[in-house]
């Protein structure tokens, strides 16, 4: 994946950066399973934009009220579950550092659902993804398709046969009682 991040230096408008993000993964334990934290801002992002604003490997990546992540996801098909190769043990050790605070929200059953506290926006870029929510009730998202979550328990299934993109914006956000 390439990533371009644009800054102001001395007046001009440059290119920070051009390349892969540093913050991206291909998991062993789940083969197919990649994610990338592209950029994140603080709760009062500020300019210029710097380099020591992007998200390293190993940092939070659930966000604070306020702040964002900007992510990308490669969800494999759901039949990989079924391959000798998926070990459920070893991608939790790999996610504890890569998804740092955001692995936290998923339930300790393994079946994908979680509740983060943050309102999200998630684009469907490629092939087709349900989302299920916690009764049960789902809905297929094709590529284009754009779901605004808001804080609710869920989890994203691929029925299909090919792998399923999507790119999520979180926005941290307060739990009101």
């Amino acid at each position: 994946m390439r990533r371009v991040v644009t800054a102001v230096a001395g007046g001009k408008a440059v290119f920070l950066a051009d390349g892969e993000p540093a913050n991206q993964h291909s998991y062993e334990g789940w083969p197919g399973h990649a994610t990338s934290v592209i950029w994140s801002t603080a709760a009062t992002p500020t300019l210029p934009v710097t380099r020591d604003q992007e998200p390293q490997p190993g940092s939070i990546v659930a966000p604070a009220p306020g702040e964002t992540r900007l992510m990308i996801v490669r969800f494999p098909p759901d039949s990989i579950f079924a391959d000798p190769r998926f070990d459920g043990p070893g991608y939790e050790a790999e996610a504890a550092f890569h998804l740092k605070g955001l692995i936290d929200a998923f339930e300790p059953q393994g079946n994908g659902m979680h509740r983060t506290l943050s309102i999200d926006y998630d684009v469907v870029l490629e092939g087709e993804i349900w989302l299920e929510l916690d009764d049960g009730a789902e809905t297929r998202l094709s590529q284009g398709d754009v779901v605004v979550q808001g804080g609710c328990r869920h989890a994203w299934r691929n029925k299909g046969d090919r792998d399923a993109v999507m790119l999520f914006v979180l926005i941290g956000a307060d739990l009101r009682a």
